[in-house]
């Protein structure tokens, strides 16, 4: 799959529901590991993954022109090793790949050999604001899947749930409540992360 569409829409909110949904709430549970990859000779430099047992969440372009080697190596060694959970819904294993659009050619297309050579024990989901800079090769073989920036409406109705849900005390008067949403909703050019963090700083200085 690729995922795409601008910041703040909700791109990994709904990765991380498909991954729930495939393995249950093992998906969840996440920790954060260093490796070190060999970029030459004479240099080796450290990058940071975050997995659950079922998946593996990695931003190669981190590696800046060192990233085709995450591409072919970290890959390569997770589609050869089995799933660790035997009693697992699912089979294979999934990586998830941030700022996919950031990735070189050189990954690109050493991720596209993967996904060829691999597809039966490994699935992709890669994580794009747009597909302009993602090659054709890639761009055939995965489900495109656009997420829209959130509405004016949609922000609006998600914080005032969140009001709700934690109990946050705002104005009586639904109308007055409304126009805060929608004032927030506005400065944050419909970036639900950015909306969130806006409101998140308002409570916090009351």
């Amino acid at each position: 799959m690729l995922v795409y569409g601008p910041s703040g829409a909700g791109k990994k909110t709904r990765v991380m529901s498909v991954l729930k949904k495939l393995y249950g709430p093992g998906a969840e549970k996440i920790k954060i590991n260093a490796r070190v990859f060999q970029v030459s000779s004479s240099k080796k430099v450290e990058f940071t993954l975050v997995s659950s047992i079922y998946h593996i969440e990695i931003t190669p372009s981190d590696m800046g022109n060192n990233d085709r080697v995450v591409i072919q190596d970290l890959l390569k060694e997770i589609a050869q090793t089995q799933q660790v959970d035997v009693g697992a819904k699912q089979r294979f294993k999934t990586v998830v790949i941030n700022e996919a659009d950031m990735l070189t050619r050189d990954a690109q297309s050493a991720l596209r050999r993967t996904m060829e050579k691999y597809s039966p024990n490994l699935r992709l989901i890669l994580l794009a604001n747009s597909t302009s800079n993602i090659i054709g090769p890639i761009k055939s073989r995965t489900l495109l899947v656009r997420v829209a920036a959130p509405s004016i409406a949609d922000i609006s109705q998600i914080l005032d749930k969140i009001t709700k849900k934690e109990h946050i005390s705002m104005p009586r008067d639904q109308e007055e409540r409304d126009q805060i949403y929608q004032n927030i909703a506005a400065a944050s050019d419909r970036n639900l992360r950015k909306a969130l963090l806006i409101f998140e700083a308002m409570y916090s200085q009351k």
